[in-house]
């Protein structure tokens, strides 16, 4: 969308000024304007902007209240703030600092030292948007498992512990569902280690496929993956499952491993449960229910008792 600054004051003429030096020097993409600092703020919920300049005595809502507002507010606290005044007070420009503006300028002002203080804050504006999706990209990577790009058995746990807390306080279901390839090492000694990534990562997208938004698939470890499905009773999570394993039976893998057949056994289990007084108990019986699975025979799923 590219960059964007909002004027606020409500003198039209300064607006204009403003908008006139912004636009001759280039710096940003679209520009938005507002009379008082209610109209601006109601403006920042709907538009993404970069830098503020604000004038500090409007009508309705000042530039101080304006910055208390933006405080309030997680996702635009830190978007630079330029107090344009016509006051020379130095208290009066404490406490606008103290409210959050990361700049002043005092009106009259020259063009180019506005073009300067404007330049700086859109300067550390993108180095922040940057940091921020930097850090993003690194908790993602840490959360997410590299072969497969499901979420890693870390942030599994730490999802599981979350959703099991909740189904203790509201008393809403709690559904695992553990899932194991079947033969899984006869793969690997038979077409080697790259092609048996290969049918981990194509279970992977089966096992994830058609999950709702709220669901979770994860690797736990090998050839293991799980499912958490929040307010999912066992019937529900049965059918799941049931498909899961379906999709997995159907998956038509092509070069060294065509013709193959890969398939699934999984173990279900859900909570509120007698047996479940914690996490482990609910992992183990998923995953008791699944080695059942394995020793009736494979390809299916078993549900814990």
């Amino acid at each position: 969308m590219g960059h964007a600054v909002l004027i606020i004051d409500d003198s039209t003429t300064l607006r204009q000024q403003v908008l006139e030096f912004l636009k001759d020097a280039h710096l940003f993409d679209r520009y938005l304007e507002a009379s008082n600092g209610i109209e601006g703020f109601k403006m920042l919920l709907s538009n993404p902007v970069d830098v503020i300049l604000c004038d500090l005595e409007m009508p309705g809502m000042d530039g101080l209240k304006f910055l208390g507002m933006l405080g309030s507010r997680n996702e635009l606290r830190d978007i630079p703030v330029i107090i344009l005044t016509g006051r020379e007070e130095k208290e009066q420009k404490v406490r606008g600092l103290e409210r959050g503006a990361s700049d002043y300028i005092t009106k009259p002002f020259d063009a180019a030292e506005l073009i300067a203080r404007v330049k700086v804050q859109l300067k550390i504006k993108m180095l922040q948007d940057n940091l921020k999706e930097q850090n993003r990209k690194l908790e993602e990577l840490s959360n997410t498992d590299s072969l497969t790009q499901l979420a890693n058995r870390r942030f599994l746990m730490k999802a599981l512990e979350k959703e099991f807390h909740r189904s203790e306080r509201n008393g809403s279901a709690l559904a695992l569902v553990m899932a194991d390839i079947d033969h899984f090492k006869k793969i690997n000694d038979s077409y080697g280690h790259q092609e048996g990534d290969f049918v981990l990562k194509a279970v992977a997208g089966a096992v994830s496929d058609n999950l709702r938004e709220y669901d979770l698939a994860a690797r736990f470890g090998g050839e293991e993956f799980a499912l958490v499905l929040p307010e999912a009773a066992l019937g529900q999570a049965m059918l799941v499952a049931e498909r899961v394993r379906e999709k997995v039976a159907k998956l038509a893998l092509k070069g060294h491993l065509q013709g193959q057949r890969v398939t699934i056994s999984l173990g279900v289990a859900a909570h509120p449960n007698p047996q479940i007084k914690t996490i482990d108990d609910l992992i183990r019986l998923a995953d008791d229910a699944l080695y059942a699975a394995k020793r009736e025979g494979r390809n299916r799923v078993i549900i814990a008792d």
